[in-house]
């Protein structure tokens, strides 16, 4: 009887290790912050879900966890107690394991530092060099305003060609960027999210270059699904 019952209590042990380690848990701390609450949300049926969040009284430490079993972007929202408050969303990548945030109340995004997720490292390094597509495009654009109270037609025409160049850059970019990380859903979570309108074959192809073990994942599930539709209704 003791043998069983010394079965069933590991049995009971080793399921609740497995459901520990398949768990996400982020600590940290914004400094500069006296009250307040932090929600961790995720995205389900475009709508953000509340998974847990931390009040602040006092103290600028929190602690965050939620059941994940693969690498998901998940949202952070920090409710300062303002009307108008800016810069208290924060998107990352999260890990089925322990991760970490420093921060301050004043930048809550822009002075974030997050650590323990290699998924969130490489969509960091994405949206970098992403970020100076954009602003180029901006630059462009100022320059359209600026032709246009002009009346220069041929400087808005000329601007016009430099921000299609810009823009199919910018693509490329994005499209062997996720072809190069084939081994991390983060490829798909690209494609889903910021390729869901370039052409089909280029879906594909991140798609097939994708490693088994990244193709069972979420993201790579969406873009697959996405891939099948856009070919039964003949979308380019």
């Amino acid at each position: 009887m003791k043998k069983i019952f010394s079965a069933i209590t590991l049995l009971f042990l080793l399921i609740a290790c497995t459901k520990k380690e398949s768990g996400f848990h982020l600590s940290g701390n914004i400094k500069g912050i006296k009250q307040g609450v932090l929600y961790l949300q995720q995205l389900k049926d475009s709508n953000l879900v509340v998974l847990d969040s931390a009040i602040f009284d006092g103290k600028d430490s929190f602690t965050l966890k939620a059941e994940l079993t693969e690498p998901e972007m998940l949202y952070l929202f920090l409710d300062k107690g303002q009307t108008n408050s800016i810069d208290n969303n924060l998107p990352f990548f999260a890990e089925p394991k322990a991760m970490t945030l420093q921060t301050n109340l004043e930048a809550f995004f822009a002075d974030a530092k997050l650590e323990g997720s290699e998924s969130h490292v490489l969509y960091e390094q994405y949206l970098s060099t992403l970020k100076q597509f954009k602003d180029r495009d901006l630059e462009f654009f100022e320059q359209q305003i600026r032709a246009q109270k002009l009346k220069k037609q041929n400087r808005i025409d000329s601007i016009q060609i430099l921000k299609d160049q810009n823009l199919k850059r910018m693509y490329l970019y994005a499209i062997n960027y996720a072809i190069g990380r084939k081994n991390s859903p983060v490829a798909a979570y690209i494609a889903v999210s910021d390729l869901y309108d370039t052409k089909t074959k280029f879906l594909d192809t991140i798609h097939q270059s994708l490693t088994p073990e990244v193709k069972s994942t979420k993201y790579a599930k969406i873009l697959e699904k996405t891939i099948q539709e856009r070919k039964k209704n003949s979308i380019d």
